[in-house]
């Protein structure tokens, strides 16, 4: 059951709303009278999706049906199928089943429901009579032709009027909001919706118990939680809320961690001072560090995992999200299988979403026609940053070592010299051994220029990926070791993170383009 939009909560003693709102063909006759409705009229809408269902008519045929003086029903239904219809299209909602004290357990027992087994269906123990065919997410198959052929339009909101409420149309609620509300800090519009869903005194405390830390980051800390409920164990980032806005994170999450190798968001609570962003644990710990754990790694096993991270980065690309931090702590497993589909990206702090001017977010569909061409390339730019850092993994998974940096005590500068320069060794140690095909995805996954630099769909058409079953079983020796790897790792991320560059001022006079007006100057006697 999917979009809450319309939903209301009782707003007097007799737990009625009045609101005026929904679709005309589901509605019930108490909220098109308008004398107050409960939830009943839910119960109503429920008997029109049952015939719609059942019978195969059409909605307007149905509607027709339902405004007959007599009611009546199409004969192939059974017995008992036209004895619940008749009880859920009682006019008087008190009279309406499921109005009861007993609520939706009167709908239950009714004859209807006999075969049902309600105890196994709740626990999910019963197979469904057939599963829909679905895909990606953003699949829409499931559409009419009638409304996918359509080219998109861009189409604002216009501000109600003074009578907006009056409205009454196939759809007649009207948002009160305008383009320029999406102007609004989105920290003030998501986390107070996500509180609504724990009530409105829900503390974290209350329903979690903290236990050590994790990890601890610049403006978060990650802990282990205990679920006080179920018992069971998740985790959790404590976001300092004055040093760093985590909205555009919630938001990745709560839009793309359905995702099978994205973390996946379970919780999140506001105590005004931090954000607390609960998720599954982690308990197969980082990847690299399981690599480097392996005293052999072939290149069989070194392009499952890369297709994996690939696979999930570029499904996020096409989504118009950039990760901008795909360092190997933020890669990690859920378990200790060693299953490439237990790969998790984690970590989306410094993610960020494709946005149009007027700060709304934007999908693939409307990219090209609607976003400035200095926001794509950037978009573009961080996509191909994305790609780098998975050929440094790439790299660090065959050779045993990081490609810029030797050790951890290199300094910042020596490392961003040899990241400058795009050189890295392909020869010598394991790379006596590992296969040519690898080494032209590396040097493409490395290119110093990102516009020539492989996209994440080019990367999984590369042969290394899409024939990797067909790679040899060679076990790749570990040339350093596990502490030094990660050392010169963190080394490089933090030389990338911390690099600045401090403009040299210099007078007005000694520009170019100052020399060039001097050059160009006619004096009195040149006239």
């Amino acid at each position: 059951v999917v979009d809450f939009g319309l939903s209301k909560e009782s707003v007097d003693q007799e737990k009625k709303a009045y609101s005026f709102c929904g679709t005309v063909e589901y509605m019930a006759p108490e909220v098109v009278n308008r004398r107050g409705h409960n939830q009943s009229a839910d119960w109503w809408s429920f008997g029109v999706l049952m015939v719609l269902y059942a019978s195969l008519l059409t909605l307007l045929k149905v509607t027709n049906i339902l405004h007959m003086a007599k009611l009546g029903m199409p004969q192939f239904l059974s017995p008992e199928a036209q004895s619940l219809l008749r009880m859920l299209f009682k006019r008087n909602p008190s009279n309406r089943l499921g109005a009861g004290s007993d609520g939706v357990e009167e709908i239950k027992r009714h004859p209807f429901f006999s075969t049902v087994d309600w105890n196994k269906l709740f626990r999910r123990e019963i197979q469904p009579p057939f599963k829909p065919a679905s895909g990606k997410p953003e699949d829409t198959f499931c559409f009419d032709p009638e409304f996918t052929a359509k080219t998109p339009k861009d189409s604002p909101g216009v501000p109600p009027s003074a009578n907006a409420h009056q409205l009454f149309k196939g759809f007649s609620f009207v948002a009160t909001t305008t383009v320029e509300d999406h102007k609004i800090s989105p920290l003030t519009n998501i986390l107070p919706i996500v509180q609504q869903l724990h009530g409105n005194s829900a503390q974290f405390t209350d329903v979690y118990e903290l236990k050590e830390d994790i990890g601890v980051g610049s403006y978060s800390v990650c802990k282990r939680c205990i679920h006080i409920a179920t018992n069971m164990e998740f985790a959790v980032k404590i976001i300092d809320k004055s040093k760093r806005d985590p909205s555009e994170e919630i938001e990745i999450l709560m839009r793309y961690g359905q995702h099978p190798n994205i973390i996946t968001l379970k919780d999140v609570y506001d105590d005004g001072r931090f954000i607390y962003l609960v998720t599954e644990l982690m308990k197969g710990g980082e990847l690299l560090d399981r690599i480097l754990r392996q005293k052999f790694f072939s290149e069989r096993e070194a392009s499952a995992v890369l297709y994996t991270i690939t696979k999930t980065v570029d499904y996020l690309h096409c989504q118009g999200v950039v990760h901008r931090d795909l360092k190997p702590s933020n890669i990690l497993y859920t378990d200790d299988s060693n299953n490439a589909d237990s790969i998790r990206i984690c970590d989306f702090g410094f993610a960020k979403q494709l946005r149009g001017e007027n700060g709304l977010l934007l999908t693939p569909c409307y990219t090209a026609n609607f976003v400035a061409p200095e926001v794509l390339m950037r978009q573009g730019y961080d996509a191909a940053c994305d790609i780098w850092s998975l050929g440094v993994l790439l790299y660090t998974m065959l050779a045993g070592y990081t490609p810029f940096a030797n050790g951890p005590n290199d300094t910042p500068e020596e490392i961003l010299v040899r990241i400058g320069s795009g050189k890295f060794s392909l020869s010598g140690g394991n790379w006596d051994t590992v296969s040519d095909a690898a080494k032209d995805l590396l040097s493409h996954m490395l290119h110093v220029d990102p516009h020539q630099r492989y996209t994440a769909e080019q990367v999984l058409k590369h042969s290394w990926i899409a024939c990797r079953d067909q790679l040899p079983h060679y076990q790749l020796n570990r040339q350093d070791a596990p502490h030094l790897v990660k050392g010169a790792m963190a080394a490089t991320y933090s030389a990338l993170n911390h690099k600045t560059f401090q403009p040299v001022l210099e007078p007005v006079a000694a520009s170019s383009l100052a020399q060039r007006r001097s050059m160009k100057k006619l004096t009195s006697t040149d006239l």
